[in-house]
């Protein structure tokens, strides 16, 4: 036997690789460069002299026979798997760096082996070969990584491994979770241990599924695990919501889940802020300590009952000209900590959202229920604007100043209605009697505001919101739907003079050069929309010609509120935008300069479009998902009394007032007089709230 061998021969022992794994073989036959090869398993093989490996012996003699041939071959490859366990290629890795780039495997059985032998410089070889992070065969040597290389491809096999093993464990598991959020079955107990044939995965694949399926469900536009992600559902419907429902069903979300706030990255209740507590507890201080002048008018706001965050006060009186109106803002832009983390987070969370759920508040209530609230009886710094108004109902230069208020009341619209009707008999012990004059003269200006808003192209739209309210909890929710009791002139009331506010600080700004954030709306109306409207079909006509309002820092005309500057600033608690704006006042105030200018609050204003889109989203989706849940669990056999308010060949839409709901229809479910402002009742099926849908089932004209 000879353990040194330049070129393979009849008898010599090699190795080549097949299936990503070294072979054993003994050559019997060699003829121009390719090879007869016994396997160890008796079979025979052809193979080019090109693919063998670069280890090659020991020869032995030509001419033996299968049985000591197979023998010999058990021998040598039991000694190289033994050998191989033996070696650590971490450690072969370790010594080698630096030495050489790449070497074979002979050099590298030498610096731990004195003259090693073939079958030890074969188990080099297979150590080698299967540590592909640190190595690469190029025949006939080892490249040797470097430091970096290795961090990248261990990097790349986790990786590997991970997706492997998540496709492995994912794609069945998914199935069943459809089948639970399908109710085909429920979902199989998890405890005490995982057996082997249990249906869930691993924890750490778990946990991987988990958070892809929370990945799709906020932002199902990212292609960064699509290639995985279909192979996962392969087999499932291609359904939009397809991971919020298996988190569902996986219990991971409660039913009736918000995804539309995890999209807008809002995160519901009060706890978000703590992070930032003590910023929030040095605010709290200075609006608590606030040494500004008292402005020791009796203001009262008007609010839903259940409203917490007051941000807007008004106290109005006669003189010889007409009116003088002075409204109280909640003021948090006083002391706010503009750039710091918790403004970031506010400026991220964009508004308040009033959901039939509960109300996410954009400050920690701590500040925007409490500290700035104006809250009656409690003395609150506030932004105060004054602005006086003629008989005629024209409007003068407004004055803008600082002061400590202490609200007289704080009242709801049912309150100051009933003191509007003079139905002072319903509730002996209403609050609003005692404001009785502020309101009724707060009433007359706003009457005559809106009658010359109207003048200049004012489109109002009278169409009252229903209550939505919500009882139970998880999947055993009911939904209720009633109308509110009507407080038309009440809400009339603080509906001009909010919009008043922004008109005339908008002019105010303007005097000043001072730049604002803009609510705009700059399209052309025809005059004959000009008005108050009641009717759905006419509603419907006009809001199709009227494009969405959208905040700017170059001032335009607001078309529908037909005012030609308008700058939010009454609702700083519960809009950035209004904060930013108030505190682009008292920094004037303050210096005679803007704390930002125009190209800044460009900068700022696309941060937070976004933000205001996304959760927009949130605050027009949830209330229609709540009433088509309503509507599901009222069954398909109601008939629900509405008003066409558009046809065509195709369809008909119908208002549903009561409801405050639109549906549309097939028009062959019509009769041939259907047409915009005709009376209908509809029965209504095949409800998917998740997925927006309903159907007319069924239509008959009144």
């Amino acid at each position: 036997m000879s353990d040194s061998v330049q070129y393979p021969a009849e008898g010599c022992i090699v190795e080549y690789m097949e299936g990503n794994a070294p072979q054993i073989a003994l050559i019997t036959e060699e003829s121009g460069g390719k090879l007869r090869l016994l396997l160890p398993n008796r079979r025979e093989a052809r193979l080019a002299v090109q693919r063998l490996l670069p280890w090659l012996g020991p020869l032995y003699r030509a001419g033996m026979g299968k049985e000591e041939s197979v023998r010999l071959l058990d021998s040598h490859k039991k000694i190289r798997e033994d050998t191989t366990v033996r070696i650590s290629a971490l450690d072969v890795w370790h010594t080698a760096q630096g030495e050489v780039a790449a070497a074979p495997a002979k050099w590298f059985a030498e610096l731990f082996t004195t003259a090693p032998n073939t079958d030890t410089v074969a188990a080099y070889g297979h150590a080698l070969l299967a540590c592909k992070s640190h190595f690469r065969f190029q025949q006939p040597d080892f490249q040797v990584f470097s430091s970096e290389t290795v961090e990248k491809r261990l990097a790349e096999i986790r990786c590997r491994q991970e997706r492997e093993s998540l496709i492995a464990g994912g794609g069945a598991f998914f199935r069943l979770l459809w089948d639970v959020a399908c109710k085909k079955c429920e979902l199989p107990p998890r405890e005490p241990v995982l057996l082997d044939n249990s249906p869930w995965p691993s924890p750490d694949v778990l946990q991987r599924l988990k958070e892809l399926l929370r990945a799709k469900m906020i932002d199902p536009e990212n292609q960064e695990h699509d290639a995985l992600w279909r192979i996962l559902v392969k087999g499932l419907p291609d359904m939009p919501h397809l991971p919020l429902q298996l988190l569902t069903a996986l219990g991971e979300l409660p039913p009736h889940h918000n995804f539309w706030l995890d999209r807008a990255d809002y995160a519901a209740g009060d706890d978000w802020w703590q992070p930032y507590a003590e910023e929030v507890r040095d605010l709290r201080a200075k609006a608590l300590r606030s040494d500004l002048s008292v402005c020791d008018l009796p203001f009262v706001s008007i609010d839903s009952a259940s409203t917490r965050d007051v941000d807007d006060a008004f106290f109005v009186e006669s003189d010889p000209q007409g009116f003088i109106l002075t409204l109280a803002l909640a003021c948090p832009a006083l002391y706010w900590p503009f750039g710091g983390a918790l403004d970031n987070s506010v400026l991220r969370r964009g508004t308040s959202v009033y959901l039939p759920e509960g109300t996410c508040h954009m400050l920690p209530e701590t500040l925007g229920t409490d500290c700035f609230s104006l809250t009656a009886q409690s003395p609150r710094p506030a932004l105060c604007v004054r602005v006086p108004v003629d008989a005629n109902g024209n409007v003068g230069r407004c004055g803008i100043f600082t002061a400590t208020v202490q609200l007289a009341a704080n009242l709801t619209f049912q309150d100051c209605q009933s003191v509007l009707d003079a139905r002072l008999d319903d509730r002996l012990d209403n609050p609003a009697a005692a404001h009785a004059n502020t309101l009724r003269l707060g009433h007359t200006l706003a009457s005559l505001l809106q009658k010359n808003r109207i003048a200049k192209g004012a489109v109002v739209m009278d169409r009252p919101e229903p209550l939505i309210t919500l009882h139970g909890a998880g999947a055993d929710i009911t939904v209720a739907i009633a109308q509110e009791p009507p407080a038309p002139e009440a809400q009339t009331l603080v509906a001009e003079l909010m919009i008043l506010a922004g008109g005339a600080v908008a002019d105010w700004t303007r005097l000043h050069d001072l730049p604002m954030l803009h609510r705009t709306q700059d399209v052309v109306l025809p005059r004959e929309y000009a008005g108050i409207w009641t009717a759905p079909q006419d509603m419907a006509h006009i809001m199709r010609s009227l494009a969405a309002s959208c905040l700017e820092v170059s001032p335009h005309r607001h078309a529908a509120l037909g005012v030609e500057r308008y700058t939010p600033v009454t609702s700083p608690l519960r809009r950035y935008a209004d904060l930013v704006n108030e505190s682009q006042v008292l920094h004037f105030l303050r210096t005679g300069t803007a704390l930002r200018n125009a190209a800044q609050l460009e900068r700022l204003l696309n941060v937070l479009a976004p933000v205001l889109e996304a959760v927009g989203q949130a605050q027009r989706s949830r209330p229609r998902y709540w009433k088509l849940i309503y509507f599901r669990q009222k069954g398909d056999k109601l008939w629900w009394h509405g008003v066409i308010t558009e046809e065509n060949d195709a369809f008909v839409s119908v208002s549903l007032q009561d409801q405050g709901f639109f549906v549309r229809g097939k028009r062959h479910l019509f009769d041939e007089r259907a047409c915009p402002g005709m009376a209908v009742d509809v029965r209504l099926g095949k409800v998917h709230p998740l997925y927006n849908e309903i159907q007319i089932l069924e239509a008959t004209t009144q």
